[in-house]
């Protein structure tokens, strides 16, 4: 039986390697993110070498009806969903103190990271409900937050919040979902390579120098794809609700 994966934010960064990642796994993908198909052809290009198939979306998480639109032509395209990998999100556009930070800034961060999580997390755990089972589940969910979740920024608290609130989501929907046969999971990158910390490489490479992270050298993209393919593997039947995190043992309390 072919399975369907839904990645959003899947054209470029850790979403485009998880979405290599599941092609390579036999997933049909549909690749879900905010620019044209056009500006995105060579990302579908390259997914599409796997072999499986690829349903481009071009919709923002933020937008109540391109949410409902990416689970209904994915449902059109494939029948079911098999996995969603909540991954898209935006930094704030300028750094500020806790102090001077805009309601703009704070809305549109957590309006995306958060609330279009929340609701396409609905969405689609509503169509996962109706599926059969497979497997012994109805499908997988994978929010991708980060170590700022727990790890106070105050130059980018609207960003911290919107990860605290996507790891609550995780243990919500994780507890209202186990009885549906629905698992839902949670990603803790630390420091990965991507455009979003292109602004402050200099910054993460003085920490890694200075030995802050146990395993000393920045994350990559595919650090996290492969977190995603155990996730969602059957390997991890019995657990849900938990995090991971991918973060070179930044995570570790040290005296």
């Amino acid at each position: 039986m072919e399975k369907t994966a839904i990645v959003t934010g899947s054209s470029r960064g850790i979403g485009f390697a998880t979405a290599k990642q599941l092609c390579s796994e036999g997933y049909n993908l549909v690749m879900v993110a905010t620019g044209t198909r056009e500006k995105n052809q060579a990302a579908i290009a390259e997914a599409e070498t796997f072999g499986t198939k690829v349903l481009y979306v071009q919709a923002s998480i933020s937008d109540h009806d391109d949410r409902l639109r990416i689970v209904e032509e994915t449902v059109r395209a494939f029948g079911r969903i098999d996995v969603l990998v909540n991954n898209a999100g935006v930094a704030p556009k300028e750094r500020a103190d806790l102090l001077t930070m805009s309601e703009e800034s704070f809305d549109r961060v957590v309006g995306t990271n958060t609330k279009g999580n929340m609701f396409l997390t609905q969405a689609v755990a509503n169509q996962m409900i109706r599926q059969e089972m497979v497997n012994g589940r109805r499908g997988v969910i994978v929010n991708i937050s980060s170590c700022s979740a727990v790890v106070s920024s105050t130059n980018r608290g609207e960003y911290c919040v919107s990860k605290a609130g996507v790891s609550m989501l995780t243990t919500l929907y994780a507890d209202r979902l186990a009885p549906e046969g629905i698992l839902v999971h949670e990603i803790r990158p630390g420091v990965i390579d991507t455009d979003m910390t292109g602004t402050v490489h200099e910054k993460y490479d003085r920490l890694i120098a200075a030995g802050e992270f146990p395993i000393a050298r920045w994350g990559t993209p595919q650090d996290i794809a492969n977190a995603v393919s155990l996730l969602v593997s059957d390997k991890l039947m019995y657990t849900t609700g938990n995090y991971i995190d991918v973060d070179g043992g930044f995570h570790i309390r040290r005296l």
